[in-house]
């Protein structure tokens, strides 16, 4: 039932995206594969089980192509084993404007990626 609740409240919509990715935080550095993005955050999945706390700041950094990446500051929302979400706290120019073109290309509705903009100006919590 919870899960139910949680996907009513979402405000953003999640493309599913098989990239490959890095999770660092200070020195330490851990491969992980994107499962779905959103402009609002990620859901990645970690090869090996890690300690992640949610009051750390991690960064992600997502290789699209060759000369296409994101890079972002994310911090631990939920997790289940190696399936984790995070939610993204910081993010540079060149990074959300990859990131709402892949977006705008999964969804195939401006309308849709207009309302995703929308929530995200609108500073919603989901």
């Amino acid at each position: 039932m919870a899960s139910i609740r949680r996907s009513e409240k979402r405000h953003f919509h999640r493309v599913a995206h098989d990239a490959p990715a890095t999770l660092s935080y200070k020195d330490e550095s851990f491969p992980c594969k994107i499962l779905d993005l959103s402009l609002k955050g990620c859901l990645i999945e970690l090869d090996s089980d890690r300690h992640l706390d949610p009051d750390d700041v991690y960064e992600l950094r997502i290789d699209l192509n060759g000369t296409v990446r994101i890079l972002m500051g994310v911090s631990l929302t939920h997790r289940s084993e190696r399936k984790i979400g995070f939610v993204c706290r910081q993010i540079d120019l060149d990074s959300i404007s990859a990131l709402k073109r892949l977006v705008e290309l999964n969804l195939g509705d401006e309308e849709l990626l207009e309302r995703d903009l929308q929530a995200l100006a609108s500073n919603s919590d989901d």
